[in-house]
C-alpha cells in the first residue's frame, strides 16, 4: 500500500504542475575569459526555442549551479585549485531578481577541496552540499537567510584507490546528492568506485558516514540520480559507460545493487565516457549522456523493479554532451555541447520518452550546467 501511495504522490504531482509560457534556463560554463560565466536564456514552452537574456562575468569556472528552493539565489562551484592560497576551490552565492532572473554576486567561500565540481542544496534551504574532484572529498556550508554561504559545517576526506591506474589511484568526488527525505547525503567517488552514504542533518549541516555500494572495478561513478518514488537510484559510470539501478531504503540508507546496463549501442570506443544522468520527473524514463558517442541514452525503467531496457541513443547534434536538463514539466531535454559550444533543444515523447530535435539550438562557450527556474 505504501508503494501505490508514494507512487500515486510523484504521478499526480507531476500531472499538476502548471504549465509556462517561458522558463529560465541558467548555463554553467568552464570560462576562457572575463566576459564568459554564468548565462541565462528563456525557453519558450510551446516551441522549444532557446533565446539569450544575459550573463554574468568576473568568476572563473563556474561549471555547475543549483538553484536554492525559494528561488532567490543561486549557487556556483569554482572549479578551480587554489583559493586564497589555500589547495581548494570556491562556491560563490548569488542572488536572483524575481522579474528578470540577473544574477547579483553575495559572497564567496572555499569549497575545502581542489576542483569542486557538483553541488546541491538540501531540501529546507538551509545548506550547499559540495563534491571535490581533487583529492575526493565532500563539505556542506551552511546557508544565511539572505542567502550568503558560511564557513563549512562539515568535510570528509575520502580515503583509498581502484583498478585504473593512475585514474584511480585516489579519491575523486564527482557528485553529491541529498535523499528524498532529506536525512542522507549520498557522494558518488569515480576514484574508488563507490556510492558512499552520509547520515545528514540539516540544522547543523553535519554529515556522518553511513556505509556505501561499490560498482564493478574500473567504473567510474560519476553523477547520481534518485527516482521520484523514493525506492530506486541510478549512477552513471564513466569509465565504463554504464548505468548501474540500486534499489534504496530511505529509513537506513541503504543502497542495493539491481542491474548494470550499457550506455552505448554499440562497443566501448576510444575517447568515450559518460557524464549527466538523469530520472523524467514522471519516473518513466532515465537519460544518460555518452561523450565521444554524442549521445543521450534513452531508458525506460520498470515501475516495479526499478529495472531499466534501452529505448534509443539520440545524437546531441554537438560535441562531449557534458551534462543536460529536463525541465520541470518534462516537456524538454536540453542538451550542453561542451566541445562545440552548442546548446540544442529536444521534444521529449511522453509515452515512450524517445527524444526529437526541436530544430533549435543556441551558441553558448563551453556550457557544463544546465538548470530551470519558474518565476511565476
Amino acid at each position: 500500500m505504501r508503494i501505490i501511495l508514494l507512487a500515486l504522490v510523484y504521478i499526480i504531482a507531476f500531472q499538476l504542475q502548471s504549465a509556462p509560457r517561458e522558463l529560465l534556463v541558467y548555463i554553467g560554463t568552464y570560462t576562457k575569459t572575463e566576459e564568459q560565466g554564468i548565462h541565462w536564456l528563456k525557453l519558450d514552452m510551446g516551441t522549444g526555442k532557446l533565446t539569450a537574456v544575459g550573463k554574468l562575468s568576473g568568476q572563473k569556472n563556474p561549471s555547475f549551479l543549483a538553484i536554492h528552493p525559494n528561488k532567490k539565489f543561486l549557487y556556483a562551484v569554482n572549479e578551480i585549485g587554489s583559493y586564497k592560497g589555500e589547495k581548494a576551490g570556491g562556491v560563490s552565492a548569488y542572488s536572483i531578481d524575481q522579474k528578470t532572473g540577473t544574477l547579483t554576486f553575495i559572497n564567496q567561500q572555499s569549497s575545502k577541496g581542489g576542483a569542486p565540481c557538483h553541488l546541491v542544496i538540501d531540501a529546507t534551504g538551509r545548506n550547499v552540499l559540495v563534491a571535490n574532484y581533487t583529492g575526493g572529498s565532500v563539505v556542506s556550508l551552511p546557508v544565511s537567510r539572505k542567502g550568503r554561504l558560511r564557513q563549512a559545517s562539515s568535510f570528509i576526506q575520502h580515503t583509498g584507490s581502484s583498478l585504473l591506474k593512475p585514474r584511480q589511484a585516489a579519491p575523486h568526488g564527482h557528485s553529491i546528492n541529498v535523499s528524498p527525505g532529506n536525512k542522507f547525503a549520498v557522494a558518488a567517488d569515480l576514484g574508488l568506485d563507490k556510492v558512499l552514504v552520509y547520515g545528514f542533518d540539516p540544522k547543523g549541516g553535519k554529515m556522518t558516514p553511513a556505509g556505501f555500494a561499490k560498482v564493478a572495478p574500473g567504473s567510474g561513478p560519476r553523477h547520481f540520480a534518485f527516482h521520484p518514488n523514493g525506492m530506486f537510484a541510478y549512477v552513471i559510470n564513466e569509465i565504463t559507460l554504464t548505468v548501474t539501478a540500486f534499489s534504496w531504503d530511505e529509513t537506513k540508507g541503504k543502497l542495493e545493487e539491481i542491474q548494470t546496463i550499457t550506455t552505448l549501442p554499440v562497443e566501448r570506443g576510444k575517447g568515450m565516457s559518460t557524464a549527466e544522468v538523469q530520472v523524467h520527473p514522471s519516473g518513466k524514463f532515465l537519460y544518460g549522456s555518452n561523450r565521444g558517442h554524442n549521445t543521450i541514452a534513452v531508458f525506460s525503467i520498470d515501475q516495479k523493479t526499478g529495472k531499466l531496457s534501452a529505448v534509443q541513443h539520440q545524437s546531441t547534434l554537438g560535441k562531449t554532451p557534458r551534462n543536460f536538463g529536463i525541465d520541470p514539466t518534462g516537456k524538454f531535454l536540453i542538451a550542453a555541447n561542451q566541445s562545440s559550444g552548442d546548446i540544442f533543444t529536444f521534444w521529449i515523447n511522453q509515452d515512450t520518452g524517445q527524444l526529437k530535435s526541436t530544430g533549435h539550438k543556441i551558441e553558448v562557450p563551453m556550457p557544463v550546467c544546465v538548470k530551470f527556474l519558474n518565476l511565476d
